[in-house]
């Protein structure tokens, strides 16, 4: 038996398979795409096997989830679907709803989240919603696991009765009147089935004839319906369902408007004001990052570092191992490559944590969604949707989930601006480097972490002006949708569930691509030639080693960024390269060339070796590139994925690339100028990359195709 698990995202779908389902799941990829399948088996009969179903707003193919969703429900027809709606929201979950009943498949609806509803005093009439939509009506809190095992018996009950829905959703007289004409000519479709063909014919579904072996002409149908109502037939079939939805809302459903509403109401008054918007949003996002990087996580993480690992673990481990008569090489890597190397990036992660608690608890009490809506104005006058906001906001956490979180975007010039820019908001992976280079070049100061926050900003919207006055990218904005939840003070277990995953997936990262890295780099800093012979080298020896020569061949590129202008040259430019296979390995190549134990946060001997080594323009040259250069390997197997095309995949790695260099040469040129007066080559190449910059930004929005269609439409006209 095949159970389709189908809603509205957030609606709490994936919450209630996993209580359906337990530790009996399996996932993949669904066919062709890269959208997550999940499937499990019924912990109260594993002859039943779940789908749960991509979270869709509705059937029509705007999205890779709704075309996998629809082709899944048409295609593989399940024996019965379990339609999970969000009670707090009926109105909106409620549309997908009228559609999955008129797929001819056995239908029940599970509304979630009832305990919020009787919370806020609502009333909520399950027997009336089930006559009003004619199938089988149950409430649940699956967070809370009640009504779970009603809901599963009933779905279960109605896949075996095969009992369809009746569809008791009617619209207007001549609508209704226009779609059973054109059902009637669907004689090669099941009965069952033929209202929803019908509708999508009407809608001017491009891909629903494919699903048909004879598709009939309905253009004569769409005219009669557009002339009827005066609007274009997928607005009206849209207006024609909440209409129905909205008249049957009132008997089912009834909300005590409470006062709580009216504080959300007062408070987005003041945080989405068009002009304290913004300035709100910087405020907070710097509150964020001091607590995070200056003061708070600043204290944990130097007890971390210093104490912790410093003096604890690391002389530990290396007083052990020599206790023992280990040798020498062995001992410097179990204690200097593998606990010294990965401890200098686990020493960060109580900063880490701090900044993801402050993260969650934004988005559970409801500010993000309004961040997106206020990025949306801006977004849209430079070419992105305010949807493209919502994979940067997650890849503050991590790259990868922004860049899969793209798939919700419908535009495709769209998609593939905002996975190419989406790593340019600093990710977790970044914050040690921020917190590196803000203690050692700027006395820790919190201005460090808020302005590369807001560098990456700037990049995504500099490269949204470039990008969309190019042929590649020319072309509307896709249009922007989100509900704003009320206010809520969010449950505590919910944020720090939210900030031990987070934090966690670091952690994993360090035990396993950073443990391979940190022994790699231990090998080729700790041997080497001397006088032609390869040796295990001691400290002091460090600049005959194989990583110091790779270093030298690579240094003169980072040359004109001001780098390698120190001390500290080769083990910059190492440290950026070793960066590519993962963020957190710029620190780690710190510990392990400069010693571990002196990576720390209060002022240690490192930082005074980096300050001695270059200049505060060229420390901020280097933080620059590793936050705007190309990601992790991780996010680069997620843009190679999600593009789904070779060439795409190299335009975007190159795009990032560049861009970080020419910012990063611009910053330490221009500051080197600013600062010491000194003005060379390099200043003026600097100055003429700005203006070239400036043109492209500020350069006129050439024609696309369809504004050259309007024009000749005005003209034939």
């Amino acid at each position: 038996m095949k159970i389709a698990l189908a809603g509205n995202p957030n609606s709490g779908k994936t919450t209630l398979f996993n209580a359906l389902t337990g530790s009996n799941q399996f996932t993949g990829n669904w066919p062709g795409v890269t959208v997550e399948k999940k499937e499990g088996r019924y912990k109260g009969n594993k002859e039943v096997v779940i789908t749960d179903l991509p979270g869709i707003y509705s059937l029509s193919p705007y999205t890779p989830e709704e075309v996998v969703a629809r082709n899944y429900l048409i295609g593989e027809r399940p024996d019965a679907i379990l339609n999970i709606v969000d009670g707090t929201n009926l109105e909106r979950n409620l549309y997908l709803t009228t559609q999955l009943l008129e797929l001819g498949i056995p239908v029940v609806v599970a509304v979630n989240m009832t305990d919020i509803l009787k919370k806020n005093g609502d009333l909520l009439y399950p027997d009336k919603l089930s006559r009003a939509l004619g199938c089988e009506v149950v409430e649940i809190s699956a967070l809370k696991g009640a009504g779970i095992q009603k809901a599963a018996d009933l779905v279960i009950a109605a896949a075996t009765d095969m009992k369809l829905p009746e569809i008791s959703h009617p619209f207007s007289k001549e609508a209704d009147r226009i779609i059973t004409d054109v059902s009637d000519r669907l004689t090669s479709v099941p009965e069952e089935q033929r209202r929803f063909f019908a509708v999508k014919l009407l809608e001017k579904d491009e891909r629903i004839g494919s699903l048909l072996k004879q598709t009939p002409d309905v253009s004569a149908e769409i005219k009669k319906m557009e002339e009827f109502f005066d609007d274009d037939t997928e607005s009206i079939i849209t207006n024609e369902r909440y209409g129905y939805i909205s008249s049957i809302i009132k008997d089912c459903c009834v909300h005590n408007v409470k006062e709580t509403l009216k504080i959300s109401d007062k408070i987005d008054r003041v945080v989405t004001n068009r002009f304290l918007a913004l300035p709100i949003f910087a405020v907070i996002m710097f509150a964020v990052y001091y607590v995070s990087v200056t003061t708070i996580g600043d204290i944990l993480t130097g007890w971390t570092n210093d104490t912790l690992f410093g003096e604890w673990i690391v002389p530990g481990v290396s007083a052990g191992l020599q206790a023992i008569g280990c040798a020498d090489w062995l001992r410097g890597l179990i204690a200097d490559g593998i606990v010294g190397g990965v401890g200098a990036v686990l020493g960060f992660v109580p900063q880490m944590l701090v900044l993801f608690l402050f993260l969650a608890f934004l988005e559970s009490c409801g500010y993000m969604a309004r961040v997106a809506f206020i990025m949306d104005r801006i977004f849209r006058k430079f070419g992105l949707s305010g949807k493209s906001f919502i994979p940067m906001l997650i890849g503050s956490g991590c790259g990868v989930p922004g860049i899969m979180a793209s798939r919700t975007i419908e535009s495709d010039r769209d998609r593939k601006m905002t996975i190419m820019t989406t790593t340019f908001v600093p990710c977790g992976a970044k914050l040690p480097i921020i917190a590196l280079i803000a203690g050692a070049f700027f006395g820790n100061a919190g201005w460090v972490a808020w302005s590369a926050y807001f560098v990456g900003i700037l990049a995504i919207i500099g490269s949204g002006i470039i990008l969309k006055k190019t042929k590649m990218f020319a072309g509307n904005p896709a249009p922007f949708v989100m509900e704003l939840p009320a206010y809520h003070f969010p449950a505590a277990g919910s944020v720090l569930r939210s900030m031990w995953e987070r934090g966690w997936s670091f952690m994993k990262k360090a035990g396993t691509i950073i443990l391979l890295s940190a022994i790699v780099l231990w090998f080729l800093q700790g041997f080497g030639w001397i006088n032609g012979q390869f040796t295990m080298l001691s400290g002091e020896q460090l600049n005959f080693s194989i990583l110091a020569k790779i270093g030298g061949a690579i240094a003169w590129i980072f040359t004109p960024l001001g780098w390698t202008q120190g001390g500290a040259g080769w083990q910059m430019a190492v440290a950026a390269i070793t960066g590519l296979i993962a963020k957190e390995n710029v620190v780690t190549t710190f510990g392990i060339l400069f010693g571990f134990a002196e990576v720390a946060e209060d002022g240690a001997e490192i930082w005074s070796a980096l300050s001695g080594a270059m200049t505060a323009a060229a420390a901020y040259s280097f933080l620059v590139f590793n936050l705007l250069c190309a990601p992790c390997f991780a996010a680069m197997g997620a843009i190679r994925r999600e593009m789904n095309n070779g060439k795409w995949f190299w335009f975007a790695i190159g795009y990032q690339t560049v861009l970080a260099y020419v910012v990063s040469l611009c910053i330490y040129q221009i500051g080197t100028f600013v600062t010491t007066g000194v003005f060379g080559i390099g200043t003026a190449v600097a100055f003429l990359l700005v203006l070239l910059l400036a043109f492209l930004l500020l350069r006129p929005q050439g024609e696309n195709d369809m504004s050259k269609i309007m024009a000749k439409a005005k003209v034939s006209g």
